[in-house]
């Protein structure tokens, strides 16, 4: 992508009700005005609230607030330009159960307070593979922990990728927590039996690694102990 497109859809995304671009200083002062009061101040209800992190481009945010509009949804992402795709489809298509946050994950627990979500959606994440990497890989013990935070009691994660380190590193990671793994499939489109909501939204990349034969892997878990 350009410069000039990246440019055009940060001063777009400016525009959009949808989105919502808080500084890393007012998240690190707790001055945002949203947290603990999503439901209160953004959506006007009181329905669960789940989140979607490393959105990019917003594709399985709308299509999960497509599916259920009695849910609210926040994609989450550092790299606007990206969402800024989801967020003008949502308010082309009237979707209101939708919001797009703009942030880094490791401040998650300065947008929202103590149990005030119901379920986090990690899709196709980068699996940070080389060992200097691991401190940014999104199921490490260290985001676990402020996803526990957040999190409701009983509330659920989900951990959709291709990629089968990623799979198994979460899963060898949640087994010697002794976590409750409550689904796991290395292969979700060979396995009749795996989840209907998990086979039916697939993302322009997840039919691309699909063409490739590249298997896709999900896990579904708790963070209570």
């Amino acid at each position: 992508m350009g410069s000039k497109n990246k440019l055009r859809r940060f001063k777009e995304n400016d525009t959009f009700s949808n989105v919502i671009q808080p500084t890393r200083e007012t998240l690190l002062n707790n001055d945002f005005k949203f947290k603990g009061r999503w439901r209160e101040m953004y959506f006007k209800n009181e329905h669960p609230i789940v989140l979607e992190l490393g959105c990019g481009k917003g594709e399985y945010t709308l299509a999960l607030a497509e599916r259920s509009p009695k849910i609210n949804f926040i994609g989450i992402d550092i790299k606007g330009a990206r969402f800024w795709r989801g967020a003008k489809t949502a308010l082309e298509t009237g979707l209101s159960n939708v919001a797009f946050l703009r942030m880094q994950i490791e401040l998650i627990a300065s947008a929202f307070k103590k149990h005030e979500v119901d379920q986090i959606w990690i899709t196709f994440p980068d699996p940070q593979i080389k060992y200097k990497r691991t401190k940014h890989r999104l199921t490490n013990q260290s985001f676990l922990d402020l996803y526990k935070d957040i999190l409701k009691p009983e509330g659920l994660v989900h951990l959709k990728t291709d990629s089968e380190f990623m799979h198994g590193y979460t899963l060898g990671l949640l087994q010697g927590l002794g976590l409750e793994i409550m689904y796991s499939n290395h292969d979700i489109y060979k396995s009749p039996e795996s989840p209907e909501l998990v086979r039916a939204v697939q993302t322009f990349y997840e039919s691309q690694y699909l063409e490739k034969g590249k298997p896709i892997t999900y896990l579904k878990f708790k963070l209570d102990r």
